[in-house]
């Protein structure tokens, strides 16, 4: 059975680019994943469309009403949906979160914008609210997009090696040793003795001893976590 996604945004045309390339669209071509782009407005009760309001308390900006989002949501939602929402304070996006959200067979994401959204969708809707890092974007559609593509490409037959979703960084922890491939030599530079070998053992070897050395000078932070 496909993974099914609902993406609900006042912005769908953002994701027409993204969804329709390289692995998501073929992923999408085999039938390994169902995407659907729900535009939010459709959903609003006034005749201009508008799914924003003044906050309660005052401050900058607008806020995203609630009704809208409820109706949006309930319009796709079953038992077996989880449904997730894009905002900074949510538990930060890891490989391990995308493994785990690899396992469901319906996701809903809710797209923020503006100042943020009417925190009763988040009390009686969502069931994971999601960070993908310590910064500001201007909404939740980038969000949703990356999430969107490392859960794909962890799909059975997403990828045109299998082997490739588990040798790669943060997989095992870790970040992923280096790569080379022709020529051998190449503006002075050469390919390390060792991947010419053909001794796979000794490959192995130098490659987990090139993962350990790169985490620990680039992200000493994985170590601390494991």
């Amino acid at each position: 059975m496909a993974l099914k996604l609902d993406i609900i945004t006042i912005f769908p045309e953002i994701f027409f680019g993204p969804f329709d390339a390289s692995i998501i669209k073929r992923a999408r071509d085999k039938g390994l994943v169902d995407i659907n782009v729900i535009n939010l407005r459709d959903f609003a009760y006034n005749k201009h469309k508008a799914v924003d309001d003044r906050p309660y308390g005052g401050g900058p900006g607008m806020v995203m009403t609630p009704e809208p989002l409820f109706e949006a949501v309930k319009s796709v939602k079953t038992p077996e949906s989880t449904v997730l929402m894009m905002a900074p304070q949510g538990e930060v996006f890891k490989q391990g979160v995308a493994e785990e959200l690899k396992e469901e067979s319906h996701l809903i994401f809710i797209c923020g914008h503006y100042e943020g959204i009417d925190d009763r969708v988040r009390e009686a809707l969502v069931d994971r609210v999601i960070s993908i890092g310590d910064f500001i974007l201007s909404n939740g559609n980038i969000a949703a997009m990356i999430i969107s593509d490392a859960v794909i490409r962890l799909l059975p037959g997403a990828l045109g090696c299998g082997e490739s979703a588990v040798t790669e960084s943060f997989s095992d922890g870790l970040l992923e040793h280096p790569q080379f491939t022709r020529p051998e030599v190449f503006e002075g530079m050469e390919v390390p003795k060792v991947l010419l070998s053909g001794d796979h053992k000794k490959i192995e070897e130098w490659r987990n001893e090139q993962s350990l050395l790169l985490t620990k000078q680039r992200r000493p932070d994985l170590f601390k976590e494991s």
